[in-house]
């Protein structure tokens, strides 16, 4: 048997990157994946690559730092699929601006979508979870929430250290009702995010990773995959980092 037989999860940031990983591997696990993305087409564009592989996946466009859209599409998701056994709060910008040049403007961008978004969706998702006495979400943070920025902008490091402990404030409020909630801290990873550094940052960093290379979007699903999986059923409000040893705490 799959290890996500018959389970529905959502996935938000799905089109691409760390995200489309995800659906992909959930989906080949036997589960139904919602791709949500602001950018429908692309998240079209991956369901529609899960479903030539045989696998179940539908498209919704999501913004997740807008609370009006965030309840209507959960709310729509619930009355289709009856149920919601995992969610995924993955998706998240970056920002490279040093922090005397960061504006209020893109201060308060990055934090909506990286931090408010993901407390939106876990606060809409929370209520079927309950009822269900089941559930599972994963936040993606970053190794950035734990030690700050070294490339990234203080603004993306601080929503990433407001994810971990949203994750466990949401972790002890969920815990009774059987849903799990815990964290993924990717390290550097090969995504769109670290393609725009320069090649020399790029390759100064990968020689401060003990195991010598930046990580893929699939070393990050497959963590998310086993914490969205009854494996991981006696774990909650753990930060599991996925970061090649550069950081171990």
């Amino acid at each position: 048997m799959k290890e996500l037989e018959a389970k529905v999860a959502v996935v938000t940031g799905g089109a691409r990157g760390i995200g489309k990983a995800i659906c992909l591997t959930f989906a080949g696990e036997g589960a139904d994946v919602l791709v949500c993305d602001i950018d429908y087409e692309a998240a079209t564009k991956t369901a529609s690559e899960i479903k030539d592989k045989g696998f179940s996946a539908l498209p919704v466009k999501l913004d997740v730092s807008r609370g009006d859209e965030v309840r209507k599409v959960f709310k729509e998701i619930v009355e289709e699929f009856k149920r919601v056994d995992i969610l995924v709060n993955n998706a998240g910008i970056t920002c490279l601006t040093p922090l005397e040049d960061i504006s209020e403007e893109e201060w308060d961008r990055v934090l909506a979508i990286n931090l408010k978004g993901c407390f939106l969706c876990s606060q809409a998702v929370m209520q079927v979870m309950i009822s269900q006495e089941y559930g599972k979400i994963v936040n993606i943070a970053s190794l950035a929430g734990k030690i700050g920025g070294i490339i990234v902008g203080a603004n993306y490091s601080a929503s990433k250290a407001g994810v971990i402990s949203l994750t466990k404030s949401f972790a002890k409020k969920l815990a009774p009702y059987g849903v799990n909630v815990n964290a993924v801290c990717p390290g550097q990873i090969k995504t769109r995010m670290t393609d725009i550094w320069s090649k020399e940052d790029r390759e100064k960093l990968a020689k401060q990773i003990p195991l010598g290379r930046f990580g893929e979007p699939q070393d990050i699903a497959e963590a998310v995959l086993f914490l969205a999986s009854d494996r991981a059923k006696f774990i909650t409000g753990e930060v599991t980092d996925v970061n090649g040893g550069i950081l171990m705490d």
